[in-house]
């Protein structure tokens, strides 16, 4: 089935498929995850069955919203689809925009409402193999010397929230 997500055509919010939305650059919905530890982020590394960005590192966890499907409950699902990650309370911690090319031509035009949680002591993902193939603690603060170290590394997204102070936000 294909996976049909929010996006603007000419001004109207429709329902777009996902791969389209990419291919055009449309301006569509995405919701971002930062689940903390105190200072520490928890980091995923995309999958390299992944359609774009494959094998790099990104924030807790993005997507796109179903129609009609709020960012709050966005966000609660794809924790629980790609880490196994449920219960948390999550916090909005604001909005960004941002349009970055991806890779092998595709571009993301999101416009992001961004959620924070604090992991409870002991929480352990349990990752989809096929979204995740990796996870890793990290603070803030060597988060930032890795990505100007190596952005090649990081998602182009993932190098904006930092830039903005998104993550900062989420703490």
């Amino acid at each position: 089935m294909t996976e049909m997500i929010p996006a603007w055509v000419n001004g109207t919010l429709t329902q777009v498929e996902k791969l389209e939305v990419h291919q055009r650059g449309l301006r569509h919905k995405a919701v971002s995850v930062f689940v903390m530890r105190g200072r520490e982020v928890l980091l995923q590394r995309r999958a390299l069955g992944k359609y774009h960005t494959p094998g790099l590192w990104a924030n807790t966890c993005c997507t796109h919203p179903r129609w009609g499907e709020s960012d709050a409950d966005c966000a609660r699902r794809r924790l629980a689809e790609e880490l196994g990650i449920i219960g948390l309370a999550l916090q909005r911690s604001g909005g960004i925009e941002y349009r970055a090319e991806v890779g092998g031509g595709l571009i993301e035009h999101e416009l992001v409402e961004v959620f924070s949680a604090q992991a409870p002591a002991g929480l352990t993902p349990d990752p989809d193999p096929a979204e995740v193939m990796q996870t890793r603690w990290i603070t803030l603060e060597a988060l930032v010397v890795e990505i100007r170290a190596t952005p090649e590394a990081f998602t182009p997204w993932l190098r904006i929230y930092v830039a903005e102070g998104m993550a900062e936000a989420a703490v």
